[in-house]
């Protein structure tokens, strides 16, 4: 099983960032998907989630209306979009997948991260 993520980068204030997880090993389709952020210094928090056949969406209020995320079931992707980026938005982002039954605060799978950071 793997999940891995690309897309991160150095960008200014304002500026934006596509996000990309690639899934194997396990039924994508089958599996709720978050993407997760872990700042300097700080614990970690969901940034949003969306559900096994993309209907439905959540988002942390701290990236609402400048985050989109997204998935598509056939090539095993989850996007997030990330616009007008803002300086606090700096961290590591990691997906994460879930099974339904899996108890909640729990996680299936990992990636290994990708560091965004915005700074001028």
């Amino acid at each position: 099983v793997q999940l891995v993520e690309s897309g991160g980068g150095l960008v200014q204030p304002g500026g934006s960032l596509r996000l990309s997880c690639t899934g194997s090993g396990f039924i994508f389709s089958s599996y709720w998907m978050y993407w997760m952020r872990q700042a300097p210094g700080k614990g970690l928090e969901w940034v949003s989630y969306i559900n096994p056949d993309g209907g439905s969406t959540y988002y942390a209020d701290s990236v609402k209306g400048r985050f989109t995320i997204s998935r598509d079931n056939a090539k095993n992707t989850l996007l997030l979009q990330m616009n007008s980026l803002k300086p606090e938005d700096t961290a590591l982002y990691y997906c994460a997948s879930k099974e339904p039954s899996t108890p909640i605060d729990e996680y299936d799978y990992w990636g290994q991260g990708t560091q965004v950071t915005v700074s001028s």
